[in-house]
């Protein structure tokens, strides 16, 4: 049987675009609905298996791993099967392999005296950024477009600067500060994209929902990491 295509815009016959009361039209309204429920589902997902892998003790070693193979799934097969029923498979693979490998950071941060406080206000901000942002787009359909030069040069700038705090860190050399401010780094250009990702929805320019759920939930995850670094430094921890 052959593959049923995700693509909102493909299909043998091609409707008018016709307008919601939102001012959206209707292609664009399943595209948004489609992505916000697998996003959904996607979040629920990596909860449990960060949950599972928090239980079973999940190593350091092992956290990378999975680490890695997410990023294998969404470099090397994503993009052959975003198109097609797999993508939706490759898209729960890879967020429950980045939900494992939260599970020893996790450990780590509830092990300490106000832990789950600092777990709890972590998850909250994330909430709270993601939401108001997403609020925003979808209320005011800005278009963003004008933001993806910065945010790709953003991107490139927290990738030399964490390969050089791995190096640095192998020397011995003290990197605590440059962590901290790559953190809030990180949690800007998360911010930005998650109002660039959106616009792309809103105004047709990313058609397919399960490259748009990737996408979000690429942002959510690094925003919620980079804020668990930072509310547990301030706390002294």
């Amino acid at each position: 049987m052959e593959n049923r295509h995700i693509n909102s815009q493909q299909g043998t016959y091609a409707a008018p675009h016709t307008q919601t009361s939102t001012g959206i039209s209707a292609d664009t309204t399943k595209v948004l609905r489609n992505t916000y429920t697998l996003l959904a589902m996607t979040l629920a997902f990596s909860a449990v298996m960060a949950g599972v892998s928090m239980a079973v003790g999940l190593g350091r070693g092992a956290s990378l791993l999975c680490s890695l193979g997410a990023l294998a799934l969404i470099w090397l097969v994503l993009p052959r099967t975003a198109n097609s029923s797999k993508g939706i498979a490759v898209v729960f693979a890879f967020t429950g392999l980045l939900g494992l490998s939260l599970g020893p950071i996790l450990n780590y941060y509830l092990s300490l005296s106000n832990g789950g406080s600092i777990v709890m206000q972590a998850l909250g901000g994330t909430a709270l950024v993601f939401f108001s942002l997403s609020a925003y787009v979808l209320t005011t359909k800005k278009d963003f477009s004008f933001m993806g030069g910065f945010l790709f040069a953003g991107l490139m700038v927290v990738i030399f600067g964490m390969l050089g705090m791995f190096v640095a860190s192998m020397f011995g050399v003290e990197v605590s500060a440059f962590s901290l401010a790559l953190s809030a780094a990180i949690v800007l250009l998360m911010s930005g994209l998650i109002l660039f990702d959106t616009s792309r929805i809103v105004n047709g320019g990313e058609t397919n929902y399960v490259m748009a759920t990737t996408a979000l939930y690429l942002n959510i995850y690094n925003l919620f990491t980079s804020l668990l670094h930072l509310i547990g430094a301030f706390n002294d921890e």
